[in-house]
């Protein structure tokens, strides 16, 4: 199958349609929520939410943040061999702290990083450094295999070392940019992709002293990178910040009668302008956006839970059984219950 390694980034996004929910993320591999805080200063994002005057509240951030560790405790690596579609549909919108590498193995996708939307092909690598916004999709029928490389960029280097201080503390905080994707015939990718092929072999043996041999991999990629495009720069652009804004609200409120206007609200704009601004940061309305949310979420209460269709319905934000259904059926091509049983 194919990799995909992590260590986070930033991305812009085009006219193609982003994966809502971040409970689907890696559902084998991740825990089912994501962390909503990271910004430059290691300050809380103001995330509203709304309480029961209407207005709009902060929530309780732990319970906002993913607490999945990759790998050791001592050594937070780890590799995960992962197949779209058949894994899982897409890997929806989401953001970590993690540092994360997507190295495409076979086949072709759609990656997003940012704001960015890209073709991936095979042999491509793209990265995703901490509280970058990313996703990844099906690409018509075809199907994308990659291996998925996360680990913690403390990992690398530690207090009072001078790469850490210039290098992977500036990574980790946003203030540092790396080049989202390296393909092939592009300066540096043979050395680059030799370095990813490195740690997966030591990570697969796992002789005596693997672990030096995959951190000194990871250096070696991370020097390739920044010594051809690393730039110093400032942490999250408005727009990324206030759609991270709006994410957090969906996920805290998807069960709810969620409106544009809270959204609207919560980003301080009016609707008119929210409605513009979400359809070209996702290239979905956000009516559109929060329904696949709400289906995705159901999809897993319906493999994870033995509740009946009709709760799984109600908690996820559908009031109607009838519209779910159909709703339901025409997103994965099957009903609630055939979806149960597969």
């Amino acid at each position: 199958q194919g990799v995909g390694i992590a260590f986070g980034s930033g991305l812009k996004w085009g006219s193609l349609r982003c994966g809502p929910h971040f409970l689907l993320l890696y559902p084998e591999y991740h825990t089912k929520s994501v962390k909503f805080l990271c910004n430059s200063a290691g300050l809380w994002y103001n995330t509203s939410i709304r309480n029961a005057k209407g207005g709009y509240n902060m929530p309780n951030q732990e319970r906002l943040r993913e607490t999945k560790h990759h790998g050791a405790v001592r050594f937070p690596f780890n590799i995960y061999p992962c197949t779209i579609p058949g894994d899982f549909l897409q890997v929806p919108l989401h953001w970590h702290d993690s540092m994360e590498l997507v190295y495409v193995k076979k086949g072709s996708g759609i990656v997003q990083v940012g704001v960015n939307a890209y073709p991936a092909e095979q042999g491509d690598i793209y990265i995703f450094a901490p509280g970058t916004l990313h996703a990844m999709h099906q690409r018509g029928q075809a199907v994308m295999e990659y291996e998925n490389i996360i680990f913690e960029l403390e990992l690398l280097g530690g207090a009072d070392d001078l790469c850490a201080e210039r290098y992977l503390l500036p990574l980790q905080s946003g203030r540092m940019a790396l080049q989202p994707r390296i393909i092939p015939g592009e300066a540096g990718y043979p050395q680059a992709a030799a370095c990813l092929q490195e740690a997966e072999e030591a990570n697969k043996v796992k002789n005596t002293g693997y672990e030096l041999a995959i951190k000194g991999a990871l250096l070696r990629f991370l020097s390739i990178l920044i010594g051809q495009h690393g730039t110093l720069l400032p942490a999250d652009t408005t727009d990324t910040r206030r759609l991270k804004t709006v994410l957090q609200l969906i996920e805290a409120e998807y069960a709810t009668p969620l409106r544009i206007e809270d959204a609207a609200e919560a980003c301080g704009c009016s609707q008119s302008h929210f409605m513009r601004w979400f359809r070209q940061m996702t290239g979905q309305s956000f009516v559109a956006f929060l329904n696949e949310y709400r289906l995705n979420a159901a999809a897993e209460a319906l493999q994870a839970t033995d509740e009946t269709v009709l709760t799984i319905a109600s908690r996820c934000g559908f009031e109607n059984l009838s519209y779910f259904n159909r709703a339901f059926k025409a997103h994965f091509g099957m009903t609630p219950r055939e979806y149960r049983k597969k």
